[in-house]
């Protein structure tokens, strides 16, 4: 995992990605939760799961898609979790702003050496 770019919990995941200015390779496949609508626009090898609306439900194979996109996802989903049992994340930050990023570097750093 590498810590690209963070903010404070009211801003959006894509528009945090945009601001953060990286540029996904084109062979790369990213697996994203539907918090990065739009992606798929600028990333061609983008997959996010199919939403269901009151006038059109989910085919069968959409929701086979959905079922083995999230069993993709769910490694990133477990990486996430251990790096919020470090507190960092799910609580209030209350040390200086500046040194944020440093720590939380250091831990994803800690993770990657765990593995």
């Amino acid at each position: 995992m590498i810590c690209t770019n963070y903010s404070n919990g009211k801003r959006h995941d894509f528009r945090l990605f945009k601001e953060s200015r990286i540029k996904i390779h084109e062979s790369i496949k990213a697996l994203t939760d539907n918090g990065y609508q739009g992606l798929q626009k600028i990333h061609n090898k983008t997959f996010m799961p199919k939403k269901k609306s009151k006038k059109r439900p989910l085919t069968q194979e959409e929701r086979r898609q959905n079922r083995e996109l999230s069993s993709q996802r769910v490694v990133n989903e477990h990486v996430i979790g251990k790096i919020k049992r470090f507190k960092i994340v799910t609580d209030r930050y209350r040390n200086r702003r500046k040194r944020f990023g440093l720590r939380f570097n250091l831990i994803v750093g800690v993770y990657n050496f765990e593995l």
